[in-house]
């Protein structure tokens, strides 16, 4: 059985990753670093260390590596800078050394964050131009990846879904506890309103659809840059007001506001939607709306799938 390696388990994503690797046949080995992974075949591994980074790869010898890590809490990087670039530059370029030294192929994640946001429905071919400093440290990670000898990029957007890990709480090594969708969850469930701004755009990816994408691009023969996000355009205030509705909470909760009104240190893109027809061709898969996206995850908070 063929292994692949995840990097970044105990994620949302990587969790995701994990299972549809070995639905797909692959045996999943995966990584943790800040908090314990109740997967099994599960590897503590910091990528910033190169050597230890090459000593488990080479133990191992996936035919695919996965790099589903990051330092992605957007405000905590514009005042991190070295750790910043420690983990999502440097703890790159040592997967894409590893890859290279076995030939295989590596598959990495990076974001519509990369994009100015001043125009939206971005393809592959649109120039980058990152507005914040998690957005440049992760165009320098796409770099890095594509040093590998066998490498794709996957692109998404506000990544969501339900992960059993950040409904109790426990943090990941960002810093954030909760996607963009659990939060709003959780804070219609105990009655709170909800600010959501009505001034940025992006295409929210649903994390199982996303993770079919990433096995689908550990087979494809290609290199490059694809974007994995899902179909839909929207604001963030009518996202929350869709997962409202979906979950049976009352929309009048989720009040809508500008991006002038939250206090962040860090500039966010005004419209970062990604178009996603290159993905769905070349891979044969279908990125879905926000509405198929909340549904789906309805149906896994009401019968919660174990990581």
């Amino acid at each position: 059985m063929k292994t692949v390696l995840v990097i970044g388990s105990t994620g949302l994503v990587g969790s995701r990753v994990c299972r549809a690797a070995d639905e797909g046949g692959y045996e999943a080995h995966g990584t943790h670093n800040a908090r314990a992974s109740p997967l099994p075949r599960s590897h503590k591994l910091d990528i910033s260390d190169r050597e230890a980074t090459l000593e488990l790869i080479g133990q191992l010898k996936p035919v695919a590596i996965v790099n589903t890590a990051a330092l992605h809490n957007v405000d905590y990087c514009e005042t991190h800078h070295e750790e910043a670039v420690r983990v999502n530059v440097e703890g790159t370029r040592n997967l894409a050394l590893a890859a290279s030294k076995l030939n295989c192929r590596l598959v990495h994640i990076s974001t519509d964050y990369v994009f100015d946001g001043r125009r939206g429905h971005y393809s592959e071919s649109d120039k980058p131009n990152p507005r914040n400093y998690y957005a440049w440290t992760k165009l320098e990670s796409e770099k890095a990846a594509s040093s590998a000898s066998s490498y794709a990029i996957a692109r998404p957007s506000v990544v969501y879904g339900w992960n059993s890990l950040e409904s109790q709480d426990i943090r990941s090594s960002s810093g954030k506890t909760v996607n963009f969708a659990m939060f709003v969850i959780d804070q219609l469930e105990k009655g709170h309103t909800v600010k959501a701004v009505t001034d940025q755009y992006s295409s929210p990816t649903f994390a199982d659809n996303l993770a079919e994408v990433l096995v689908r691009l550990i087979e494809h023969p290609e290199r490059g840059v694809f974007h994995t996000a899902g179909r839909s355009c929207i604001s963030r205030y009518k996202f929350a007001v869709k997962v409202a509705e979906v979950f049976g909470y009352s929309s009048d909760l989720v009040q809508p506001t500008q991006s002038s009104d939250f206090k962040q240190l860090a500039e966010r893109p005004k419209n970062s939607c990604l178009k996603v027809d290159k993905a769905e061709r070349e891979l044969g898969v279908r990125l879905l709306t926000v509405e198929e996206g909340i549904q789906s995850m309805k149906r896994q908070a009401q019968s919660p799938v174990q990581m």
